[in-house]
């Protein structure tokens, strides 16, 4: 496969070769550019077919002459995706996972992990990846996987979801339905696997058709993290479609946010109905819990006093392949809270 640098035009041959040669120079070993996992799932097996292919992504150019063969994802919205399309056995690596990937989608392939956190560049080419496909922009930095630049004249082309761009001209805003079923296509056609893709965009589409929002008009606070400011779901990204969808009317929404800082005491002036908690490695719904209830003005809300909480998982909260289940788990949620 080449590629052609979004820096110099040049067209360049990515994958093993080319990044064992970029650690031969800067003395890193060689073990980690084994061969990707064996058996590809019959259902997703990937297409020459729409290639050569470019595309506009979040302000970069991604030009791709055939379907990327080894694949480093960073963050679960960018494992999960190729997992749902059926295409694990392109991961050669995983980082920066936010949490238990569902067991409908691992199957028996587990693919290494390279990082808890963002992999160093180091980390990624040692992999031999043809390309990296992280789930924010902000991955892709010189003490991160790399500069996109940087890796794209090492042979190694670099892909972010059309949802998670952050650029004035490239954010959805406010983020839809749309633009995340609009994404999962163009994955699809980025790794050569556009018939999937347009199977699993018609599942979800339905799925989602079938949701009946909660008809209460409940007030709620997407609590994401922080004590002493929190950090919460704002007005434009997937949070405000989440409980959009759910039939909730999120506090924050004048924010034109994806994520914002907030105050206790404008949670305290919304006096919300219900609380939602993001449940993560580094933030659990219990610790969130013990925040909120020993807050002196917090602690004497409603929500808190009677445990009106919804839960997230981390994993679901961001656009990406869960977002439907995750509205049906909302509603399911506030219908047991009824």
């Amino acid at each position: 496969m080449t590629l052609r640098s979004p820096v110099s035009g040049r067209f360049l041959r990515s994958g093993a070769a080319a990044a064992c040669a970029a650690l031969l120079l800067s003395g890193c070993a060689e073990s980690g550019a084994g061969p990707a996992n064996d058996g590809p799932r019959a259902s997703a097996s990937a297409s020459t077919s729409g290639f050569p292919l470019e595309l506009d992504n979040c302000g970069t150019v991604l030009s791709l002459e055939a379907p990327p063969e080894r694949v480093v994802t960073i963050k679960s919205t960018s494992t999960e995706l190729l997992l749902a399309l059926g295409l694990g056995e392109k991961i050669v690596g995983t980082a920066f996972s936010d949490g238990p990937v569902p067991e409908a989608w691992t199957g028996s392939q587990v693919p290494p992990v390279l990082a808890e956190k963002v992999p160093s560049r180091e980390a990624v080419l040692a992999a031999a990846p043809d390309l990296v496909f992280a789930g924010w922009e902000s991955n892709f930095s010189a003490d991160g996987a790399g500069e996109r630049a940087q890796l794209a004249e090492l042979g190694v082309a670099s892909y972010v979801s059309p949802a998670a761009c952050q650029e004035d001209g490239y954010r959805p805003g406010p983020l839809t339905f749309d633009n995340v079923f609009t994404s999962i296509e163009e994955a699809g056609r980025v790794f050569g696997a556009p018939d999937a893709a347009a199977e699993l965009v018609a599942a979800q589409r339905a799925e989602l058709a079938d949701l009946t929002p909660s008809g209460k008009g409940y007030t709620a606070l997407w609590y994401s993290s922080g004590s002493d400011t929190p950090y919460v779901g704002a007005g434009s990204g997937a949070p405000a479609l989440l409980m959009e969808n759910a039939g909730l009317v999120n506090i924050a929404a004048d924010i034109d946010a994806g994520w914002s800082p907030y105050s206790w005491e404008a949670v305290a002036d919304a006096a919300p109905d219900v609380i939602v908690l993001v449940d993560s490695a580094w933030g659990s719904v219990e610790k969130k819990k013990a925040v909120l209830e020993s807050h002196p003005v917090i602690s004497q809300l409603s929500a808190v006093k009677e445990g009106r909480y919804l839960v997230v998982p981390f994993a679901a909260s961001e656009a990406g392949v869960r977002n439907v289940e995750t509205v049906r788990s909302l509603i399911e949620q506030l219908a047991a809270l009824d």
